[in-house]
């Protein structure tokens, strides 16, 4: 599922734009913001993979927004003046929405989003060393050391493989996946979540915590995830 906020002012605009991405199957809006600052700290303290994002707002406008952010969900700039979209597309902007937004150019945004999330082929490539391995991408492979993934989940016919720094969505099994990582070091809690255990903060009743994403251990996965930890 990806995760989608909308971030404007205008509450009949965040209306029209929640109502288009409320009837993607894909898509689910987890937050509407009327300014800049609430959706800041929801966006520091929440996994989003999208912000629908005004340029001008009161206080502190979207583009100011972007440039506090230490992470760097995909961004759909709106705005009712044309000026403004080149400057938006300065800080790598998925896409430029006018208003009133419409839905036959809405969806052409929905295209740009999945072809930046999923690409075009994406795939995980085996590596024998079992210290990295490399995402396939569009027309480029890009290395990833298996010691900076955090965890692996399930999102429909693809997974998302998280790190500190960035996401990468490949399209795989968790099945696939779960057979390419080291069973030393990564263990499947649920059917949607791989986690390397060496990234583990702490666990909390049938929760993990690793960077403060909490990740529920599944029932018929708790024994072998037991075993699996070196407990004192």
């Amino acid at each position: 599922m990806i995760k989608v906020i909308i971030v404007d002012d205008d509450e009949l605009c965040i209306s029209v734009i929640e109502d288009m991405v409320n009837q993607l199957d894909e898509f689910s809006c987890i937050g509407t913001f009327l300014n800049a600052l609430d959706a800041y700290n929801f966006i520091n303290s929440n996994d989003v993979d999208v912000i629908f994002l005004d340029v001008e707002m009161p206080k502190m406008g979207g583009i100011e927004l972007l440039k506090n952010l230490k992470i760097s969900p995909l961004v759909v700039m709106i705005t009712s003046h044309d000026e403004f979209a080149l400057e938006s597309y300065e800080y790598n902007v998925t896409d430029f929405l006018k208003k009133p937004v419409v839905w036959t150019r809405f969806i052409k945004t929905v295209q740009k989003i999945n072809h930046q999330l999923f690409g075009l082929g994406a795939k995980l490539i085996e590596n024998d060393d079992q210290e990295h391995v490399f995402i396939k991408t569009d027309s480029k492979l890009v290395q990833l050391k298996l010691t900076d993934v955090l965890w692996v989940e399930a999102l429909g016919n693809y997974v998302r493989v998280n790190t500190n720094e960035e996401k990468f969505t490949v399209l795989t099994t968790m099945k696939e996946i779960e057979s390419k990582l080291s069973n030393k070091e990564f263990v499947r809690v649920q059917r949607s979540f791989i986690v390397r255990i060496d990234k583990i903060n702490s666990i909390e009743d049938n929760y993990i915590i690793i960077n403060d994403k909490e990740i529920h251990i599944g029932k018929s996965y708790k024994e072998e995830f037991s075993k699996k930890l070196n407990i004192l």
